[in-house]
């Protein structure tokens, strides 16, 4: 069953087995399971890893928007009755370059589309905007877990 839309951190803990503070979504506001995710993030001034990036230039970091979108990605694999109660880890890191510093106060609009699932192998295109301003895109491959 797939939660009503738009669902926030109930329903994503429901689904994903990630918790605070290594949950990078807040909610999800477009789903077509085994297709397509829209979610976002919005980026407080009190979040853990601004403290030490930067001290006095708080800048989220790339590799967390990286995260944020997996985690996109794996409520799209997720949400598919087979995958139900699984774990989606990284199979690879492709092309991802950062285009955007993405501050406290920005929200970021994560979207992954789903190209290729072969068995437990899958590969989605991702990127991620502030405003409508390209901040992270690439290639994430994962493995669903069996």
């Amino acid at each position: 069953m797939t939660p009503t839309l738009p669902f926030g951190k109930a329903e994503l803990e429901a689904i994903l087995p990630h918790r605070d503070p290594f949950l990078m979504i807040d909610e999800v506001i477009e789903l077509e399971p085994g297709k397509r995710a829209v979610a976002r993030k919005t980026v407080r001034a009190d979040e853990w890893f601004l403290a030490g990036h930067f001290p006095g230039r708080p800048i989220m970091p790339g590799v967390l928007m990286v995260e944020g979108l997996a985690q996109t990605g794996a409520v799209i694999v997720l949400t598919l009755e087979e995958n139900r109660g699984k774990m989606v880890l990284f199979g690879g890191i492709d092309d991802v370059r950062f285009k955007r510093i993405v501050e406290p106060g920005d929200t970021l609009e994560y979207v992954c589309e789903l190209e290729l699932m072969r068995g437990p192998v899958g590969k989605g295109k991702v990127k991620a905007t502030v405003h409508g301003q390209l901040a992270v895109r690439g290639t994430l491959v994962f493995m669903v877990e069996q």
